[in-house]
């Protein structure tokens, strides 16, 4: 991880960062850097049939005509955008990275396989879900940086308030372990969809969020200034109830409470920056939320939260076609376009001063 000169580093996220929700009180000592970031893979699918997982369309004979070359070129593709996360600050790129929508485990190891990810060395952590389509959570993280002392797979139970019967969505992904050497909890989620309307589907939502809240509880019960992390694919703005009423995640970082959480993304969110585009309009359903336990810029020897970023760069958006200034997704109307994902991926900045 990367020592850097404090008054060097504080310069740099400065002019780099000029909207950063807290600043320096201290221009002396050394800080190390970590950024943990969430990507969105848009349907990461191998080419062989699984009975495991609804992956007709994925297939070289099903709708997409997904094959081999196609599957190639959209690994290309996803480790080009991952190789690049976080690399302004370090070289080494994200220490930890929660995915979303991807098949299995394969196609994770994979992707750390990649030329342009080889020799960050990332490590995989995937168990499989409950989901109807069979798409599940990951996380990859760089060993030398974070150690795993755990992870589990959470079911989150839905019973539709209509029919009573159960509806099935991805599980959460809760990795524990030492983010060099500070304990750190991760819940990698993919929250029910907007299926049926906003306010149709939104008890889906709430319930998924009142899970990762009693999961942090849990954590919290034993050690109150536990480090927790919630990212993923929330299927909401920070602004709806299932963040800001469920979760506790506040939009003002000032009014953390001491069981709840900052929404890092709610100032991106707030000047109408997003993470993907439905009906010519932007909404921000990346998320990475931070207990505060991570508030304290100024501790030594402890994590803290420095910055977010939406990674918004030009060749990851259309600019032709239908879709234009929307996110260069993989496919349009089921013509492959050779793209990235429908989302853009999201990070924080963590510094500890040592």
């Amino acid at each position: 991880m990367q020592n850097v000169v404090l008054a060097t580093l504080f310069a740099a996220f400065f002019f780099a960062f000029q909207a950063s929700a807290q600043t320096p009180k201290s221009t002396k000592g050394e800080y190390k850097v970590a950024c943990i970031g969430f990507y969105n893979l848009e349907n990461l699918f191998d080419t062989i049939d699984s009975p495991e997982t609804n992956d007709a369309d994925f297939l070289p004979n099903g709708k997409l005509l997904w094959n081999t070359e196609k599957y190639v070129s959209k690994q290309a593709n996803m480790a080009k955008v991952i190789s690049q996360l976080g690399t302004e600050l370090s070289p080494d790129g994200l220490a930890m990275l929660g995915v979303a929508e991807v098949e299995n485990k394969k196609v994770l190891d994979d992707l750390v396989s990649q030329p342009a990810l080889r020799n960050r060395n990332y490590q995989v952590v995937l168990i499989e879900g409950s989901d109807e389509r069979g798409i599940d959570c990951g996380l990859l993280y760089q060993s030398k940086y974070f150690k795993m002392d755990g992870a589990r797979s959470v079911p989150v139970v839905l019973i539709n308030p209509q029919s009573g019967e159960r509806d099935f969505t991805r599980d959460i992904l809760l990795v524990s372990g030492k983010l060099d050497g500070q304990p750190v909890h991760v819940m990698v989620c993919h929250w029910p969809s907007r299926r049926g309307g906003e306010s149709g589907s939104a008890w889906a939502r709430a319930a998924a969020a009142d899970r990762c809240k009693a999961l942090a509880d849990s954590i919290r019960a034993t050690n109150e200034d536990a480090r927790v992390i919630v990212m993923g694919d929330l299927n909401d703005d920070p602004t709806n109830k299932s963040l800001t009423k469920h979760l506790k995640a506040a939009v003002d970082i000032d009014k953390v409470a001491y069981d709840g959480f900052f929404n890092t993304m709610y100032e991106h969110f707030k000047v109408g920056n997003g993470t993907l585009a439905y009906n010519d309009s932007w909404n921000l359903f990346d998320q990475i939320c931070i207990s505060k336990s991570f508030m304290n810029l100024q501790a030594k020897g402890e994590w803290a939260y420095f910055k977010s970023v939406v990674y918004r760069k030009p060749y990851l958006i259309e600019d032709e076609g239908r879709f234009k200034g929307y996110p260069f997704r993989t496919y349009s109307y089921d013509v492959f376009i050779n793209g990235y994902s429908d989302h853009l991926p999201v990070y924080v900045v963590l510094v500890k001063r040592e």
